[in-house]
């Protein structure tokens, strides 16, 4: 667990290439794998968040921010107090090149829709506990809250 308290407030950034989206397996809670996302942690805007979270993930620079979904989740994390976020999720226009933190993930790519459904339909199996933690650690699906975003946004179907 971090030593950090939680600020309440969360980014997520998606980056599509053609039809794919760039998804991360993340190195620590919450695991699963995820679009690059974290905390603003004190930066002035949800938008100078998302960029500093890109770059410190994947390397990549935010040319152009679009606002996609903004809402309340219930969803915990590994700091003090972490029960539920403030989202807001954006959609990146990017450069440079992919350069994954090795602090933070386990590995990293390009997905297409066709790919993902397997990581949704493993993610509900966990939720309905037909999964073991220590099976999902070592093998996981999307993040929960990915899903959620993901179902909302029209990525993955109910």
């Amino acid at each position: 667990m971090s030593n950090k308290i939680c600020d309440h407030t969360s980014v997520g950034i998606l980056v599509y290439n053609d039809d794919r989206i760039l998804l991360i397996e993340r190195k620590k809670f919450p695991f699963g794998f995820a679009i690059p996302a974290g905390h603003v942690d004190g930066d002035a805007t949800f938008e100078i968040a998302a960029k500093r979270e890109l770059s410190e993930e994947v390397g990549l620079n935010a040319e152009h921010l679009e606002l996609v979904l903004e809402r309340r989740m219930e969803n915990g994390c590994r700091r003090e107090g972490g029960t539920w976020h403030m989202w807001k999720i954006f959609k990146a226009d990017v450069s440079g090149m992919i350069k994954l933190s090795n602090d933070e993930t386990r590995s990293g790519g390009w997905y297409t829709k066709e790919q993902i459904l397997p990581l949704a339909d493993r993610t509900l199996k966990y939720l309905n506990k037909q999964i073991s933690e220590e099976d999902w650690q070592q093998n996981p699906g999307m993040e929960p809250v990915m899903l959620e975003f993901f179902t909302e946004l029209g990525i993955v179907a109910d």
